[in-house]
């Protein structure tokens, strides 16, 4: 495996390859291909603790996507796990803070970034980050393509999603439908509601199905944004399903939905990125977060 060669100007990166022939030929037929192991175990333990930790006492305000004192109208009643272990957006925006701190270092870590650059064929750039709970019983995430949110124009967008404790069938675990990376982004139809617990459903083409990915803990899944993927729920009585979550886009990238438009290439340098304002497929303004 090939590193990735840098100048002393730090902003001057050459990109050598660093994936295997079958992993770039998995990546070119499926529109996705996991890296294993490509994070230690000690960092996968510092990336669970610091969430757990600042999630012991259930819903931060300003991290958490719902209140501690607002389950109820965002549809959670107070037996739902995810009601005490809701998703965290975009912690790396909250500096000075313990998850803030990881948040930020996990999503710029050098080997996602040689692994994207390959991928896309030009420097990355990162517009969110994420962390999932799914603790024992939580409902899954329905079928659904991230480019439906993030709106990147030209191209996509790409995802890294880095399993924090081993994901499978039984906990709830990633699902992708191969050969799905060149469809258009559709309109979604609506999910059930007592499986999941985002409300779009995107129906995969006539025989394709979603294959379980089958993730251990220091895996990182990468996908581009057409992907149709998803998870069940969770029916481990005892296992938690945690992934640490980011999305990038190429350098090209023109424009893009409000809710990401504060890029940051690998050495910290902030770039703008103009506003998408189309319709989208559903021929509706999207006003919420990629529920990825």
């Amino acid at each position: 495996m090939q590193m990735l060669k840098e100048t002393a100007d730090t902003s001057q990166v050459t990109w050598e390859s660093i994936l295997t022939p079958e992993q770039h030929h998995q990546f070119d037929a499926d529109g996705y291909v996991c890296v294993r192991q490509l994070l230690k175990p000690e960092e996968i333990s510092e990336i669970r603790e610091t969430f757990m930790k600042a999630n012991e006492n259930g819903p931060v305000e300003g991290l958490s996507e719902i209140r501690r004192d607002d389950t109820a109208s965002k549809g959670y009643d107070a037996a739902d796990p995810l009601a005490f272990h809701p998703r965290m957006m975009h912690p790396h925006r909250h500096p000075g803070t313990p998850v803030g701190e990881v948040a930020m270092k996990y999503m710029l870590d050098r080997r996602i970034g040689r692994v994207l650059a390959e991928l896309l064929g030009e420097e990355p750039f990162a517009v969110q980050s994420m962390f999932y709970f799914k603790p024992p019983g939580a409902r899954g995430q329905d079928l659904h393509q991230d480019n439906f949110y993030l709106r990147v124009k030209p191209g996509t967008c790409m995802a890294a999603w880095v399993a924090v404790d081993d994901a499978d069938a039984e906990n709830g675990g990633m699902m992708c439908v191969p050969r799905t990376q060149d469809l258009d982004i559709a309109c979604p139809e609506k999910s059930d509601p007592k499986l999941y617990f985002t409300s779009d459903h995107v129906e995969p083409p006539a025989g394709k199905k979603p294959v379980m990915q089958n993730l251990k803990a220091g895996d990182v899944l990468f996908f581009n944004g057409s992907v149709i993927h998803g998870s069940t729920p969770n029916t481990s009585k005892t296992r938690f399903r945690r992934s640490f979550i980011c999305h990038y886009v190429p350098g090209s990238t023109r424009e893009m939905s409000h809710w990401y438009t504060e890029p940051l290439s690998f050495d910290g340098r902030a770039h703008r990125i103009e506003h998408n304002n189309d319709g989208g497929p559903c021929g509706t303004a999207q006003d919420a977060p990629a529920p990825h």
